[in-house]
């Protein structure tokens, strides 16, 4: 996923009204101003409301399912025949910011912002980033983009980083 991707998409997104916030490696490329590695996807969390019409307008685009294994209806992975991946988390958050649905983000997760190619973007802070690179097993992306955030921000490594 080139960043010019990831912008044109943010932007449709947002020119439909669809609350979006990147997560994954192009937050944390977000968060540093920069592109600091490749990446396959663009991940973004938006509210569950939302998904029909995120599902219609990439439709529209010609984006279509990508089965796997870990497919739910609040996170599924859409591609189109250029290979560009959008993997979606879908949320759903009561009047007081907790998780109530899908994906469990809360409200004090969605308060980053950055910037990918220069366009400001909505994404997940960097001390939740930090925290939900853990409990599983990691890459090399992993491990770069924790560091990365926490030299940064004044984060803490995780010991399962060190």
């Amino acid at each position: 996923m080139r960043a010019e991707d990831a912008v044109e998409l943010i932007n449709l997104f947002e020119e439909h009204g669809i609350e979006v916030y990147v997560d994954g490696g192009w937050a944390v490329d977000a968060l540093m101003g920069r592109q600091t590695r490749d990446h396959r996807d663009l991940d973004i969390a938006l509210p569950h409301k939302q998904v029909p019409l995120l599902r219609e307008i990439l439709a529209a685009g010609g984006f279509g399912h990508m089965p796997r294994p870990d497919t739910r209806e609040c996170n599924f992975v859409l591609v189109d025949a250029r290979g560009r991946e959008v993997d979606v988390h879908s949320y759903t958050l009561d009047e007081n910011g907790n998780n109530t649905y899908g994906v469990e983000y809360r409200a004090e997760h969605l308060t980053g912002t950055g910037f990918i190619n220069g366009r400001a973007v909505r994404c997940i802070a960097p001390e939740w980033l930090v925290k939900f690179h853990s409990g599983y097993e990691f890459d090399e992306d992993d491990h770069h983009d924790v560091r990365l955030l926490c030299e940064k921000f004044g984060i803490p490594i995780p010991d399962e980083h060190k």
